[in-house]
């Protein structure tokens, strides 16, 4: 501004800053700093400024066509290196990360032989790097991406930073809003971890991690990460765990506000590794699309749990059985069997049986456990199309049911909405693995859920 000022002295400061502004709204917003607009200024009338950009910065003042910048940082997350071919059939290399300093966060590309640096695979989120020499692009979307190339380098940095931590910028999940980005947040696991499987656009198969966090204030906010399975999550996981998700996104979905991550989020979760065996009550059995067998069971303490048989493990038995079983997993009142779990069947009495382990409809309370009930049918099953807030068209089934303590909404969304088509007014009906959410006027309703049997009483 002073060299400007004195190779220009017929303008006063205050014209000049008037000009920045103006060539910035030129411009739009993500492109130009104060500086950075100063030197195109300067282009304009005619002069050169001889001083060079300021090359170390922190990230809000990163600009389109910045070039050998450095920045001080701190690490959010980093994703697997990926391979991609050019048009004319050559390979390269490509990392993301995301960081972050006291005024904002970014995305990172690492190319080429840069994407394998020594020990950028060892980084962790809250690590302190410095980012030598880089330039910055655009996205798709005008927003500057910090590019780390041939002539740039990502360095640990063990100094002391003003730069916040990483639990400093922790937020509760209940503090959450629409269009947020890379957010690091925290909750109370509400029920379990739960993997699904999916079809993408290209017909590939993936799969996905499902949760709830519950924040402070008892807000309940569903999280789904894509293409994550649980190889760095704890073995087991009670429920009630503290849980932090570390570079998500918000997202209206069709059950509300969503946060949505992806292989680049890091999911922590207090658990442990030691799983002692269990033994269980074969309460009801089904299977998935893919070929699993999913269980619900009953443990001694009248616990329900839901059992996800991956390696067939239990093909041969059937509901009223008791095993005895060592599991890959257990999160919540989810527990996974694979390839390495020793199923046998036992002979245990202290078992409950499934009329044991029913509960009444008026002790059905919104809760993350899972129910087992018995009731009649009082208004035949009713299947309809609901178009979500995204323009899904999806099916919903929904029976009035009752005992004789109280009566509940039946629900099925979904695939589960074909479980009850068979059925009609007057019959009774057995339901195991049902969950309970508040409904329209703070009734309580019962939900089907994939592990869900309806079978009718004789």
């Amino acid at each position: 501004m002073n060299k400007l000022l004195e190779l220009k002295p017929e303008l006063a400061r205050k014209d000049i800053e008037e000009m920045i502004q103006k060539k910035k709204e030129k411009i739009g917003a993500g492109y130009l700093t104060d500086q950075g607009a100063l030197f195109l200024i300067a282009s304009d009338l005619g002069v050169s400024l001889s001083e060079p950009l300021k090359v170390e910065m922190s990230l809000k003042d990163i600009y389109v066509g910045a070039k050998e910048i450095t920045l001080e940082t701190r690490v959010m997350n980093v994703y697997p290196a990926r391979q991609f071919s050019r048009k004319d059939g050559s390979q390269f290399m490509l990392r993301n990360m995301t960081v972050y300093d006291g005024d904002q966060r970014a995305k990172v590309k690492l190319w080429d032989e840069k994407a394998n640096l020594p020990g950028i695979e060892n980084l962790r989120p809250g690590d302190l790097v410095k980012i030598i020499k880089a330039y910055v692009k655009s996205d798709l979307k005008g927003n500057p991406i910090i590019n780390v190339g041939s002539g740039s380098s990502v360095e640990p940095n063990n100094i002391e930073s003003k730069i916040p931590s990483l639990d400093a910028i922790t937020d509760d999940v209940s503090s959450v809003k629409e269009n947020q980005q890379n957010l690091v947040v925290s909750g109370i696991l509400d029920g379990s971890i739960r993997t699904t499987e999916f079809t993408n656009f290209k017909g590939e198969q993936g799969r996905a991690l499902q949760l709830r966090l519950r924040g402070s204030d008892g807000t309940i906010i569903r999280a789904v990460i894509w293409n994550k399975d649980e190889g760095s999550i704890p073995k087991v996981v009670n429920s009630g765990a503290k849980a932090r998700l570390i570079g998500v996104n918000t997202k209206t979905g069709q059950m509300g506000l969503e946060l949505h991550g992806d292989e680049g989020t890091v999911l922590e979760v207090e658990g442990g590794k030691e799983i002692a065996p269990v033994v269980a009550r074969i309460l009801s059995a089904t299977k998935t699309d893919y070929g699993s067998r999913l269980l619900v069971g009953v443990l001694e303490d009248r616990k329900i749990v839901n059992i996800a048989d991956a390696s067939s493990a239990t093909s041969d038995l059937k509901p009223g059985d008791v095993i005895e079983f060592l599991p890959s997993k257990m999160y919540g009142n989810s527990i996974t069997i694979e390839q390495d779990s020793h199923v046998q069947k036992t002979d245990s009495q202290n078992i409950p049986t499934l009329a044991e382990t029913r509960t009444k409809i008026r002790d059905v309370k919104p809760s993350d456990g899972s129910y087992c009930i018995e009731a009649i049918i009082l208004k035949s099953p009713q299947k309809r199309e609901i178009q979500t807030k995204t323009g899904e068209a999806v099916s919903l089934s929904e029976a009035f049911v009752e005992d004789d303590t109280g009566q509940i909404w039946l629900k099925g969304w979904r695939a589960q909405a074909r479980l009850l088509e068979q059925f009609t007014q007057g019959e009774i009906i057995s339901v195991t693995g049902v969950t309970a959410k508040p409904g329209l006027e703070g009734r309580t309703e019962a939900f089907l859920t994939a592990y869900s049997v309806v079978t009718k009483k004789n």
